[in-house]
């Protein structure tokens, strides 16, 4: 712009002269003016610096209209009047009156929105959609690039990659505030998906991408469908960074390559961390894995997990993923918590068949539990809990399945997500009693307004015998309380509660009502309302319920919650944190 080149010249040029212009400007304009102004005006900008010359401050307040007309035209104000004055105040400071009349402001007129190339006749829907949606307020600027930019959107994300604007027009006619617009966009070809180009592989081999590509040679071009490609890249242990893409040569859009670029990790990776959380106290934990065992890409996961209610290790030995996106793997842990009088330790190990995708997850296991319950006093269990004291085991053949239908993995505003498992166990194949066993969680997303959210959660689960399951392993039965359950009671704390001791059940179920009301993108509070039972014998229930406040920060990492909440049965208030700091 000429005046930028003028100021800059000036300023240089003005090598002589009295260091004392200092001043402070005071803006009298409309609100939406007025803070571009402030951000922009070189007058505003300038304010503060005290080597600023007479000759220097008169020429910012000489140019200061011409910025003014510049400034307002781009939020639709195209005959501002200016007015600028410089006055000083009782103590000799130098400030500056700058009184902008803004004048109506244009409004649009006309909108006319064609589209060439193959969408015009392929795919009208698409060019109807463009054209009905295609809507301006009051002429500004920044919207009219905004509107061109998502209606070249819309043709981009899907089917006509190479779309492009060809020719666009704002006329303006300042003496009757209106505007008259114009936009043509060129389709281009229609897209179609070609076979993957990898690139960054040199530790893993490339059938690992193969393997969990969803993308089917021939389909359309979809931005989704590469960003789903790119998702189930990156959810493998193998790779820190994935780029999925074509070329949008519209020459070869017919079976264009999709190009996948990938960051890999190293062979080995150690991690450490510390954290806390209310319901099993302060942790310290330590993993070690390796993605390359046998130069096959079977993944070695070992894991340690101290806290102070609960100790937690892991051996895990997977294969990379099959042609299915299967992954295969063999696994052995050991647990001990002491929880609510309950002393439980738990071995596990079994193989797993498991496909993690986008939206479904799903899980073939067969698991051997070993189990040994006792009280923390060593006391003798009472006779009326639905758990013996001593080890018990099982061998549970098992299916689990996962949906997530949500906007966003990490901060969720819409959808939901559901979890069922089932498993059974028959005596004597190395199992102590015959049972069934079910579990649900569900959890839905309802936008309310702009940023507030509310959301309701659920869960169920039972384990079915033929009379009493003292001998079913302690870790397959349930008990109710804690952070996810019933906020309000300790970790665990539902359950058949015998002597201050509370032992596991036969069945679950909870539910919980939060709002959340969001300040600002990143801090919110919340309220909030849960119950639940845990109980041997369903027409025997007692449901707990409690209330409760926290805040809410969304973190890089995910939501931190931070809750106080009274639990009405015990007359207790309790918080609940979550909180975990990785290094």
């Amino acid at each position: 712009m000429k005046w930028t080149c003028r100021l800059a010249i000036a300023l240089l040029s003005c090598a002589a002269g009295a260091a004392h212009a200092a001043y402070k400007v005071e803006i009298t304009a409309p609100d939406t003016l007025k803070k571009i102004l402030k951000e922009h005006l070189d007058l505003v900008r300038y304010q503060d610096r005290a080597d600023l010359s007479e000759e220097q401050l008169q020429f910012l307040l000489d140019t200061v209209s011409d910025q003014v007309v510049q400034l307002a035209s781009t939020e639709g104000y195209f005959s501002p009047r200016t007015e600028v004055r410089l006055d000083k105040d009782g103590k000799q400071e130098k400030v500056v009156q700058l009184h902008v009349d803004a004048g109506p402001q244009t409004k649009i007129n006309s909108a006319d929105v064609g589209v060439s190339g193959a969408a015009a006749e392929q795919d009208p829907a698409r060019v109807s959609d463009i054209r009905e949606t295609w809507a301006l307020p009051p002429f500004r600027q920044e919207d009219w690039d905004k509107a061109k930019n998502q209606g070249l959107d819309k043709l981009q994300q899907q089917k006509y990659a190479a779309a492009r604007i060809a020719e666009s027009q704002a006329s303006i006619d300042p003496d009757d505030q209106q505007a008259d617009l114009s936009v043509h966009y060129d389709s281009g070809p229609r897209f179609t998906l070609g076979p993957l180009q990898i690139s960054g592989t040199k530790r893993y081999p490339e059938s690992i991408i193969r393997n969990v590509n969803p993308l089917n040679v021939g389909e359309e071009y979809d931005v989704n469908r590469l960003l789903s490609l790119q998702r189930q890249i990156q959810n493998t242990p193998y790779f820190s960074n994935a780029i999925v893409g074509i070329d949008n040569d519209p020459e070869n859009a017919d079976m264009a390559p999709v190009k996948v670029q990938v960051t890999e990790f190293a062979t080995q990776r150690i991690r450490t961390g510390l954290g806390y959380a209310t319901d099993t106290g302060a942790q310290v934990e330590g993993r070690y894995s390796h993605y390359n065992v046998f130069n096959k890409a079977y993944v070695f996961d070992s894991q340690l997990r101290l806290e102070q209610k609960r100790q937690y290790g892991l051996l895990n030995l997977a294969m990379p993923p099959d042609g299915k996106a299967f992954v295969n793997s063999v696994n052995a842990s050991m647990e001990r918590t002491r929880l609510e009088g309950v002393d439980l330790r738990s071995l596990r190990t079994g193989i797993k068949r498991a496909r993690t995708g986008e939206f479904y997850d799903t899980a073939y296991t067969l698991t051997y539990y070993r189990d040994q319950l006792q009280q923390e006093n060593g006391a003798t269990l009472p006779a009326d809990t639905v758990v013996s004291q001593g080890t018990h085991q099982a061998l549970v053949p098992g299916f689990s399945w996962a949906r997530r239908n949500v906007d966003d993995p990490i901060f969720p505003r819409k959808g939901n997500l559901l979890t069922l498992e089932t498993g059974f166990a028959v005596k004597g194949v190395i199992t102590d009693q015959t049972f069934g066993r079910l579990y649900g969680r569900f959890k839905q997303y309802l936008p309310v307004a702009k940023r507030d959210l509310i959301i309701l959660r659920t869960e169920l689960g039972g384990v079915f015998t033929k009379g009493s399951a003292s001998e079913v392993p302690a870790s397959l039965l349930f008990r109710a309380g804690g952070n996810d359950s019933v906020r309000g009671y300790s970790y665990q704390s539902i359950g058949n509660e015998v002597n201050g001791t509370v032992y596991p059940t036969k069945y679950l179920v909870t539910g919980s009502a939060e709002y959340q009301r969001w300040f600002s993108e990143n801090w919110g509070a919340a309220v909030f309302y849960d119950m639940g039972a845990a109980a041997d014998n369903w027409s025997n229930k007692t449901f707990y319920h409690g209330v409760g406040t926290g805040a809410r920060w969304r973190s890089p990492v995910g939501s931190l919650n931070l809750d106080l909440a009274y639990g009405v049965q015990k007359k207790q208030i309790r918080p609940h944190i979550s909180l975990g700091i990785a290094f």
